[in-house]
This record gives C-alpha cells, sequence and structure tokens, in this order.
C-alpha cells in the first residue's frame, strides 16, 4: 500500500477491543467510557480474514494488536494463532498493560506472538495508583517479568512523563530497564485523550527527557538505522543497553511513517490523527471479496496527509481516543 507521497505501509496496528482496565488519567475519565457496541466489533474471524487480506494482498510484513487493553478481548490468543499460521509470516507483537499477563505469557508465546511492548509510566505504587486509578503496579511488573522469561523478546517498555506527577522519574525508569534488559521507549503524551484536555504546557518534550537522562547517563546515537520506526534510539553509557524517545510533537517523524490502523469496529485509519475512516466491516458484512476489501483499502493509503498537523494553525484533535483507535 502506498500512498501521495511515496511511502509504503507495511505495519497494521490492530485495534481489538476499546475496553480497558485501567483508567490512566491522560486517557479517559476515571468513571471509563461508553464502550462500543460489541454488535459494532469485528468478529475474530473478521479480523482474520482482514488481516489475512492485509498479509497476503497488501505487502504487510508487520503486526501490532492493541486496544484499549487486547488482553481482554476472548479470542486473542486464537486470532495471534491464525496470524501466525499465514504465509509470508507476519511479526507480531502486542501492547498491553500487563495486567494479567503473568499468567498468559507462555500460552502467547506459543499461540506465535514474538514481542510484547508494555505501558509503565512509574515504578512507585502511589503515582502508579495516581495515574491510573488502579493499584495493580505489582501485576505489571509480575507480567513483564513472565514476558520475558516466555521469550517475548525484546520487551519493550513505553512510558509516558507527565509534568508534576512523573516528571522526575526519567533515570529511575531507564536504571530499572536497563538492570532487567527491557527496552524503554519514552512518548511525549499526544493530544488522543478522551476529554480532549491536551495542554502542551503539561507535555515533557523530547529535549527535556533527553537532558535529564544525560544528567546521569552518556548517550550516544544508535548507529542502527531508524528507518520507520518511531524512536529515535541512543545507547546508554556505549551499550549495549538504549533508550529510545517517540517525539510524536516535537519532532515529527511523518514522512516515514509505514503504519495503517484497524480499529476494533472495523475502520481503517490511514494516521492516528485521522479525522476520515473507511469502513472495511460494512464491505465485510455485505459479502464483498477480498479484491474490492484490498482496493478499498489501497485507495484509503492513497489519500494518507503529509503529516498530522499537530503542530499547525487550525489542528483538530480526532475525535475518537487513543483507546478508542488503537496504539
Amino acid at each position: 500500500m502506498i500512498d501521495r507521497f511515496g511511502r509504503v505501509a507495511t505495519d497494521l496496528r490492530v485495534s481489538l477491543t476499546d475496553r480497558c482496565n485501567l483508567r490512566c488519567t491522560y486517557c479517559m475519565p476515571a468513571d471509563g467510557l461508553e464502550w462500543m457496541p460489541r454488535a459494532d466489533m469485528l468478529t475474530d474471524d473478521e479480523v482474520g480474514r482482514l488481516v489475512r487480506i492485509a498479509v497476503e494482498r497488501l505487502g504487510v510484513t508487520n503486526i501490532r494488536f492493541t486496544g484499549g487493553e487486547p488482553t481482554l478481548r476472548k479470542g486473542f490468543t486464537e486470532i495471534i494463532a491464525r496470524a501466525a499460521a499465514l504465509a509470508p509470516r507476519p511479526r507480531l507483537s502486542m501492547t498491553t498493560n500487563a495486567i494479567g499477563l503473568e499468567s498468559r505469557a507462555d500460552g502467547l508465546a506459543a499461540a506465535g506472538l514474538d514481542r510484547i511492548n508494555v505501558s509503565l509510566d512509574t515504578l512507585r505504587p502511589d503515582r502508579f495508583a495516581a495515574l491510573t486509578r488502579r493499584d495493580r503496579l505489582p501485576d505489571v511488573l509480575a507480567g513483564l517479568a513472565a514476558a520475558q522469561a516466555a521469550g517475548l523478546t525484546p520487551v519493550k517498555v513505553n512510558s509516558v512523563l507527565v509534568r508534576g506527577q512523573n516528571d522526575d522519574e526519567a533515570v529511575p525508569l531507564l536504571r530499572f530497564c536497563l538492570d532487567r534488559g527491557y527496552r524503554l521507549r519514552f512518548i511525549e503524551q499526544m493530544p488522543l485523550d478522551a476529554q480532549h484536555g491536551w495542554n502542551r504546557a503539561e507535555m515533557i518534550t523530547a529535549a527535556e527527557i533527553l537532558a535529564a537522562l544525560r544528567a546521569e547517563f552518556d548517550l550516544t546515537p544508535s548507529p542502527s538505522p531508524r528507518g520507520a520506526a518511531p524512536a529515535e534510539r541512543w545507547l546508554v553509557d556505549g551499550g549495549p543497553g538504549e533508550v529510545g524517545v517517540i517525539a510524536s510533537v516535537t519532532r515529527p517523524f511523518c514522512g516515514d511513517c509505514d503504519r495503517t490502523r484497524l480499529t476494533a469496529d472495523g475502520q481503517v485509519r490511514n494516521c492516528l490523527f485521522s479525522q476520515t475512516e473507511t469502513d472495511l466491516r460494512g464491505l465485510l458484512r455485505a459479502g464483498a471479496d477480498d479484491d474490492e476489501i484490498a482496493e478499498r483499502w489501497r485507495v484509503a493509503m492513497w489519500g494518507k496527509l503529509a503529516g498530522h498537523a499537530i503542530n499547525e494553525a487550525g489542528f483538530a484533535q480526532p475525535l475518537r481516543p487513543m483507546s478508542a483507535i488503537g496504539g
């Protein structure tokens, strides 16, 4: 799938649910959201078919399952196994909060999952409870360890720093990950909250994160090519440990983006911040064949804009929050 600017989409993000068992302050209200009606969600067979079309007909080579919290989806392990059986076999990963992962890691690895990204913004139990509105930090830490033991590697940790809440934890988070062989990625807070209350002044920038890390570590640019990866990467104290920063707001990487997104209700989004979607669920349920679905997907990607325009006048936040779009 190619767009007007020559970018080729080989990375598919598949959201399996908009539901989540945390209530992170920068993502959704304390009372949660009005969840997507189950009848609107793609069935397991529909997810499997769209993933197969993406791999066999559209050249997708990497698939990441997201949510919401993807492990809340019944049938999730079977969806992974079906994707792993495709030819050519795509690389399979998942973004999760790791609650419940301790008991599931071995089964996910056996089904064909290759690796894990875990969201973790603090190492302090009191802050974790305040940020997520749930007292589940021990479960997350146990899930991380289980993923490592199950071979879901490299285990990556995604952290968002929020001013006045956890902005002093850049160094402790990196030490924690280096000591355990996890790969840490700091992510600038993006305007994707359900409350539409994102405030640029509260966002900790990539420059601030790097300044805090350089006060304790020697950082040198990674010699590995970045390609279409969202993270800028640095070796820590000469390596082999590394840290990455995903600076979606202050250092956009839209020109190299290789992603296409499928929401839990079967809508294609050619950009995380897109204001439009293309309905594939309707095609599926109307009896469209694989060729027709693949062509509609190609057309959707052809219309991808040059960038997300966060830093331009008139930027409008997507109507859907991150939990409904998929990470």
